[in-house]
C-alpha cells in the first residue's frame, strides 16, 4: 500500500493491499479524467486515469490498454500544485522498474540537483512524439505529499526582511550560475560566503538554537531519491477535506530557499497550528508536473 495515501486523506480507510486492489479497480470505471497516448511501436495505448478527492489531489492510476483489456502497472497520490515553481534545465527518465518517471533539475537557489516524481507522463509522452521536448520552452511545477510535519514560529528576521530576503536568493543564484560556467570572481565570492556563515553559524549555536538561525534548508532525506526533508516559511494554507474519507488535510504553499511550492498533509499527522507567517518543518514526498510552454 502506498505510503503516502493517507496525506491526501486515506489515513485508516484501507486495511489491506486487497483492499486497495479493489479500489483501484473500481477506479478504472469511475475516473473523472483520462489521457491516452498511442504507442505504434508497442500496439498498446498508454493510459493516464485520475480521480479527484478534494481540491487538487486525487490518486492516478497508470497502465497499458490492448486487445486483452487493461493492464495496471502503477497507482499514486498526487497534490496538483499551483504556478511555475522553476524553469531549470529539466532531464526526464523512466526508474529502473521501468514503469514510474523521474524528472530532475538543477536549480541555482537550491544548488543541489533536485530529483521528483513525474506526475504526467502521458503529457511527457505525447511531446516526445510529436519531437516537441528541444526547442520547447518548459517550466516545471514542484509539490509535495508530507508524512508529518511540525509548524514553528518565524524568524524575526523573516517577519520583519522578506524583501531583503528574497534579494539575496536572487543575487546567490546569480553566483551560483556563473559559478558553474567557471566564473573566478563568482566561486570566490561563494567561498567567503560560505566561510563566513560557517563562522557565524559556530559562533551562534553556542547559546541559540538551529532554528533561530537557519531560515530554511532543502535536503535529502532517507533513501530514496526523490524524499527530502525541508523547512520553509507559510506563505499560504487552507484546511479541505477528502470527499470520500472526510479526513482533515491542509494544503500550504511554502516558500523554502527561494522556491515556491504546495504541500498537502493529514492535520492528523500535522503538530502544531498554521498560519500564515510560520514555519513549516517536515518529510516530504516530491513531486513535479512538467509544463509544456
Amino acid at each position: 500500500m502506498h505510503n503516502y495515501l493517507r496525506a491526501i486523506g486515506f489515513n485508516d480507510y484501507f486495511k489491506s493491499e486487497y483492499e486497495i486492489d479493489l479500489f483501484l479497480d473500481e477506479l478504472f470505471h469511475t475516473y473523472q479524467q483520462k489521457k491516452a497516448v498511442h504507442d505504434e511501436n508497442a500496439k498498446d495505448t498508454f493510459l493516464e486515469l485520475s480521480r479527484s478527492f478534494g481540491p487538487n489531489m486525487g490518486i492516478r492510476v497508470c497502465g497499458e490498454m490492448d486487445d486483452n483489456g487493461f493492464h495496471r502497472r502503477y497507482y499514486y497520490p498526487y497534490l496538483a500544485g499551483t504556478g511555475d515553481t522553476t524553469d531549470a534545465d529539466l532531464t526526464m527518465e523512466k526508474k529502473v522498474n521501468g514503469e514510474c518517471w523521474a524528472g530532475m533539475c538543477e536549480d541555482a537557489r537550491l544548488g543541489i540537483s533536485v530529483i521528483f516524481f513525474l506526475q504526467n507522463p502521458a503529457d511527457v509522452r505525447k511531446e516526445a512524439a510529436a519531437n516537441h521536448l528541444k526547442g520547447n520552452k518548459i517550466t516545471t511545477t514542484l509539490s509535495g505529499l508530507a508524512s508529518g510535519g511540525t509548524i514553528l514560529l518565524p524568524k524575526k528576521e523573516v517577519r520583519t526582511g522578506q524583501d531583503g530576503q528574497t534579494e539575496y536568493y536572487r543575487k546567490h543564484e546569480k553566483l551560483v550560475s556563473a559559478a558553474r560556467n567557471g566564473n573566478q570572481e563568482a566561486i570566490e565570492s561563494l567561498t567567503l560566503e560560505d566561510m563566513d556563515t560557517y563562522a557565524m553559524i559556530s559562533r551562534r549555536i553556542l547559546h541559540e538554537d538551529i532554528l533561530t538561525i537557519v531560515d530554511s534548508y532543502f535536503m535529502p532525506f532517507g533513501i530514496e531519491c526523490d524524499q527530502y526533508q525541508v523547512l520553509g516559511t507559510i506563505l499560504f494554507y487552507t484546511k479541505v477535506y477528502n470527499s470520500l474519507t472526510r479526513e482533515a488535510i491542509y494544503q500550504m504553499t511554502i516558500e523554502c530557499n527561494g522556491l515556491q511550492f504546495d504541500i498537502c498533509i493529514n492535520a492528523a499527522d500535522l503538530l502544531g497550528e498554521p498560519e500564515t507567517g510560520r514555519r513549516f518543518k517536515g518529510n516530504i514526498w516530491l513531486q513535479g508536473r512538467v509544463n509544456f510552454k
